[in-house]
């Protein structure tokens, strides 16, 4: 089959490998449709880690696929060869403490598709336990399907920081996980929701989704912005999809006394300063979000319901030019937006 493994720093390969081992009993033979680029990818492209760890080439990435199951395991109930599914990547025990409690993204043994541990889905086929499949609505095309698995990020954030009706919402970063989230804003009932970023293409992806207010960073004060639409008061809730200190830190200036602050965004450095005295003088609700928590079936069904748009896939390229696709988000070009490899190409 067909795999492209990074190689080396900002350097992927596509080459033929072996056929993956499986299914085994409770797994499922998936062969893969298409698979959607995400920021995270782009963090072991370009900087070789994510967060403390390192990668370890060659290491396969990408975590947002869709596909067909090829092979049924023994065992398994509720799929069968044909069906079109969405991958969970984060392949967990299921009985510690974490997993028990619901909270499957805090499993101390996960292994995440993608990461140095595990591979993920830049190849043409994977084996995966039956229970990290989710069935794609019929609605949804393959190129629309890979949109689930980061809307399943936004299900997650909404269990522990929910947009309420009328809420005041900052959206910091339009990439593809802030885009999904200014739509998210809006359908949870947000009366306003602000973005901001410093790559003009991306602001009118954002205001595509929604946005009301879409500022260039490079062109005007994003907190005077934010004061002038609230008089004075501050946004409800901050989403941080950038995760960059500096937008950390203006984040933390636009939110309301009272208010609440949420980082999803990987930030580069593993050190910086945050103005924890101004979210102490406000009183602020910091919550950091991980991965999606196994809601693929709940993003599934606000996709098919026609309540998030699908207009950020602004690309589609065949896995024979995935170097390529990583070098366009990277430097921003051609109005990239949400960019999507289809193995069909």
């Amino acid at each position: 089959m067909r795999s492209v493994p990074l190689v080396a720093p900002k350097r992927l390969e596509l080459i033929e490998a072996p056929l993956p081992d499986g299914p085994r009993s409770g797994e499922l033979l998936v062969k893969m449709r298409a698979v959607g680029l995400c920021g995270s990818d782009l963090h072991w492209w370009a900087e070789g880690r994510i967060h403390a760890g390192q990668a370890k080439y060659p290491q396969v990435l990408g975590h947002e696929p869709v596909g067909e199951v090829v092979e049924v395991g023994t065992g398994v109930h509720g799929y069968k060869v044909g069906d079109r599914v969405s991958l969970e990547p984060s392949i967990t025990c299921g009985h510690c403490e974490h997993c028990i409690a619901g909270r499957h993204n805090l499993c101390r043994t996960s292994k995440f598709m993608g990461g140095p541990e595990e591979q993920g889905c830049l190849r043409d086929y994977c084996v995966v336990p039956a229970h990290n499949a989710d069935p794609i609505p019929d609605s949804l095309t393959w190129h629309q399907a890979t949109l689930m698995e980061p809307v399943a990020v936004w299900v997650h954030t909404y269990e522990l920081a929910p947009v309420r009706l009328g809420d005041t919402v900052a959206v910091m970063g339009t990439g593809s996980i802030g885009l999904l989230g200014i739509a998210m804003a809006k359908q949870a009932g947000a009366e306003m929701v602000l973005a901001c970023d410093r790559v003009p293409h991306r602001l009118e992806l954002a205001r595509a989704m929604g946005a009301d207010v879409a500022l260039n960073l490079n062109d005007g004060d994003f907190r005077d912005a934010v004061m002038e639409k609230t008089h004075g008061r501050g946004v409800d809730i901050v989403f941080d999809a950038a995760g960059d200190p500096r937008t950390i830190n203006l984040g933390i200036q636009c939110a309301r006394d009272g208010g609440r602050f949420v980082l999803i965004g990987i930030p580069v450095p593993m050190q910086f300063d945050v103005d924890l005295h101004t979210a102490m003088s406000k009183e602020l609700n910091i919550q950091v979000m991980k991965r999606s928590n196994h809601k693929g079936r709940a993003a599934g069904a606000l996709l098919a319901g026609g309540r998030i748009p699908t207009s950020l896939i602004t690309h589609v390229l065949p896995l024979s030019q995935a170097q390529h696709g990583f070098e366009m988000l990277h430097e921003y070009s051609d109005g990239v937006g949400k960019l999507i490899y289809d193995f069909t190409l």
